[in-house]
């Protein structure tokens, strides 16, 4: 049996993410492919396609969002993503009991009663307009009292597949959360997806990947007897003696192969896909990525791997990397870190790249 090292895992899934070069593809095409994008801040999804597709504009987003193309709910491990509305009706029923098991807690359950109840309601609700979530909690207070409103809106969203309706999200307008029902918003009803495909799905974007990645990547469990049921997979090992599943036409490039700079939004899946990430950042990094208040801020990638963070303020970008990096690789950070600042600047702004302290990630 084949084994891939760390490295050639790395380079493996950069290809299938687009991050080696980016590709000629649609906006749509780009969020199905990535099988969804993490999305718990309203503007990272921007920054994640502009550095996977050739060509990328903030309207092409905003529009996919405006015209129901797109929507962002609760979706894999129990966050906010953003999918297409195929996707939306497909994968949110195999995802339910992951968002049940996360937020429908035995406390949550004894102080509200019965959550199916309180779903109803909260359907009923919202089949009249899009509410906010203290509007939900509220109004479901009316018909419950001694039940806190915000115990009442998180059984509705976790319950219900709820869609953060426009203009939230939208690039330069922004808004208040306000929700709807997926089947309301997109018309149609869900229907769950097969699990197996969906399993192909994450190979293609992310593979070659253990049971356990696939795991980690959707929330799911007991997933094993569903793969050793699949055929046609492709069993390679890894150089930890892991199994890994692979699609047999799926590319999986040299481990030499050229990867450059690339800037990762806040949450972006190719950090956070994975059991073991050791393809994407070395363990003594991990820290400096994964913060204890549970924000995974914005990265960069040198020659594969996570080297530093970076955030954005007023034209300006921030780079910190984990150690001094050399003179070509500042050189890189510094052409590249100019791009992204003038993406997310308003037209004609001044931008600039600032460089801070080593070692720390951005406070």
């Amino acid at each position: 049996m084949a084994v891939m090292s760390d490295r050639a895992l790395g380079r493996a899934t950069l290809h299938r993410q687009h991050l080696l070069e980016p590709a000629g593809l649609t906006a749509l095409e780009m969020i199905e492919h990535l099988v969804g994008m993490q999305a718990q801040a309203p503007w990272p999804p921007y920054v994640g396609l502009w550095t996977r597709l050739r060509a990328f504009d903030h309207k092409d987003l905003a529009r996919l969002l405006e015209d129901r193309s797109v929507v962002r709910l609760l979706m894999f491990r129990g966050t906010v993503h953003l999918v297409s509305s195929a996707d939306c009706l497909a994968l949110r029923p195999l995802v339910q009991r992951v968002i049940d098991r996360m937020y429908v807690t035995a406390k949550l359950t004894a102080a509200v009663g019965d959550p199916d109840a309180v779903a109803d309601r909260g359907r009923r609700l919202l089949a009249e307009k899009a509410l906010t979530p203290k509007e939900i909690g509220d109004a479901l207070a009316e018909h419950l009292p001694g039940v806190l409103p915000r115990q009442l809106g998180d059984v509705v969203r976790a319950r219900l597949p709820l869609v953060q309706v426009p203009p939230r999200a939208v690039w330069g307008v922004g808004g208040a959360t306000r929700y709807a029902t997926a089947e309301s918003w997109l018309g149609a009803p869900l229907q769950a997806a097969e699990l197996p495909a969906v399993i192909r799905r994450y190979l293609a974007a992310f593979g070659p990947a253990t049971v356990a990645d696939v795991q980690a990547w959707s929330g799911l469990t007991r997933l094993r007897e569903i793969t050793d049921a699949m055929p046609g997979l492709l069993r390679l090992r890894d150089e930890h003696g892991g199994e890994l599943l692979d699609l047999p036409d799926a590319p999986r490039p040299d481990p030499d192969v050229p990867a450059p700079v690339r800037f990762l939004p806040d949450f972006d899946n190719v950090v956070l896909s994975h059991a073991r990430r050791a393809r994407i950042i070395r363990d003594e990094h991990r820290p400096h990525l994964f913060l204890r208040n549970g924000i995974v801020p914005g990265s960069f990638l040198v020659d594969g791997l996570v080297e530093g963070t970076w955030r954005a303020d007023d034209g300006t970008v921030t780079v910190r990397p984990f150690n001094p990096p050399s003179d070509r690789v500042r050189e890189q950070l510094a052409e590249a870190g100019e791009q992204l600042a003038r993406f997310l600047a308003p037209p004609g702004a001044a931008v600039a790249v600032r460089f801070a302290d080593h070692g720390q990630g951005v406070s």
